[in-house]
């Protein structure tokens, strides 16, 4: 049975699991790096271990220490969070060897659904409907040529280990092809030791929806309402709403449904997320699978009505789940918005520092606000720059964003730069509002129009 977790991860999402460790009457050990010795999250557990200095792979990437911490503690478990280890299928792996239980999938399913190539074939053996594109990896320019011909472009050229954003490139004629095939080839090797690559037709005028479920080792799968994350920048989620309102109630069954299958078909523990295209007729294309929890989770939790952290660790304690589907359906609109410490007007260039002033509006209905930092924290240059998380749960998404506008025009933050001023105008964005706008959106409409406005360089 488990009765001490170790927390794999720092910021945000340590302080969120140490809570609800806490509220389960739990013990939480954190493990961190020098920079982050005055971290909220060390503060909190009831336990912390140095690993290492602030560089991640000199500590949140250091498996053996992370693992001899867990053994030195007697934690029980390991929840690995989202970034860092949290889906390495070799640290799941020793994870078992060690004899402690990682709060998540196994490895050989991390392994699986890793690979985008991979992931690809099994979902389309499962009946998944996946995007038009080469058939496994493209071993040659030849026949990067050849496939990209047959499904017409633009394609988009992809590495088969990629993720984040890197690793990715849009193709529009067999010249542009020629160039890339190699550059996404040599960055794929440097980025992930891995230069296998994959095409697929580019579905830009497209909707980023993703659906997470979760399954308990007792056979029961429950899938959540889905997220719309179509605004991004340089593939990376910006503002997140759930649910999609342009989904009608039957569809989000028809795509739950698909999720169901799939998570049975791999065998799948604990929670994943399954990330889908869906075109303007609403036919949707599976494009990835997470195999942990996401940032953005907290909208699902609020829509639905759930606790994800809590129940990822009754599953990995081999309880059953503690919903069921009909308990997990709508209720309400919610919207996240992520803080970073970051400087739009600089092409996004992250800012370190010292928070010397910070205010949270908290205490209103409908308000939750998820950070790992207070007044006095260092924002440091060694990991991600992301600062807190805003999300508003209201029961229409007009009631919702106008609470958001007002949210963010009270939150205060002084010592570094944020991304504050760019999210409101984007709330107040008119196709945000009536939600036309795809996953390019804001790269190729909105984030132009906002740097001529703010004279950005």
């Amino acid at each position: 049975m488990i009765k001490k977790v170790l927390i794999a991860n720092r910021g945000e999402i340590a302080v969120q699991t140490v809570r609800n460790l806490h509220e389960m009457g739990l013990e939480a050990v954190a493990v961190y790096s020098t920079a982050d010795r005055d971290g909220l999250f060390v503060k909190m557990a009831d336990q912390a271990v140095c690993i290492g200095s602030g560089l991640p792979q000199d500590s949140y990437l250091k498996m053996g220490a992370i693992l001899d911490a867990a053994v030195l503690t007697g934690a029980d478990a390991i929840f690995p969070g989202y970034g860092f280890l949290a889906e390495n299928s070799e640290f799941a792996e020793l994870c078992q060897d060690y004899g402690v239980k990682f709060i998540g999938p196994s490895a050989s399913v991390i392994d699986l659904m890793g690979n985008k190539a991979n992931a690809k074939e099994t979902m389309q053996k499962l009946d998944v409907p996946t995007i038009p594109g080469s058939d496994g990896f493209v071993d040659s320019l030849a026949e990067a040529k050849r496939i990209a011909a047959e499904i017409g472009y633009p394609v988009m050229l992809k590495a088969a280990a990629g993720g984040g954003g890197k690793g990715i490139r849009q193709v529009n004629d067999q010249v542009e092809l020629a160039q890339a095939f190699t550059d996404t080839k040599r960055e794929s090797k440097l980025s992930y030791g891995d230069d296998r690559l994959y095409l697929e037709k580019d579905l830009s005028d497209a909707k980023h929806i993703e659906m997470q479920a979760i399954a308990d080792q007792h056979g029961h799968v429950v899938y959540f309402p889905e997220r719309d994350c179509s605004l991004q920048r340089n593939h990376q989620k910006v503002l997140e709403e759930s649910p999609c309102l342009e989904l009608s109630a039957a569809e989000r069954t028809q795509l739950g449904e698909v999720v169901t299958r799939a998570m049975r078909g791999i065998d799948y523990e604990n929670t994943g997320t399954f990330e889908f295209l869906m075109d303007r007729d609403h036919h949707f294309y599976f494009m990835e699978m997470n195999t942990r929890l996401q940032v953005e989770h907290t909208i699902t939790e609020e829509v639905a009505g759930v606790e994800l952290i809590k129940a990822m660790i009754m599953v990995a304690n081999g309880d059953d789940l503690p919903f069921q589907q009909a308990d997990c359906g709508v209720h309400g609109y919610a919207l996240e918005c992520r803080i970073n410490a970051e400087d739009p007007s600089r092409d996004f260039q992250p800012c370190a520092g010292k928070i010397t002033k910070l205010h949270f509006p908290v205490g209103t209905k409908g308000v939750r606000i998820d950070s790992g930092v207070d007044t006095g924290s260092l924002i440091s240059p060694f990991y991600d720059s992301m600062i807190a998380k805003i999300i508003v749960h209201m029961p229409t998404k007009q009631a919702a964003v106008a609470k958001m506008i007002r949210v963010l025009r009270e939150f205060d933050l002084e010592g570094v730069q944020t991304n504050q001023e760019f999210l409101l105008a984007l709330l107040q964005d008119q196709h945000f509002q009536t939600g036309d706008f795809n996953n390019l959106y804001i790269e190729n409409v909105f984030l132009k129009d906002w740097m001529k406005q703010h004279g950005a360089k």
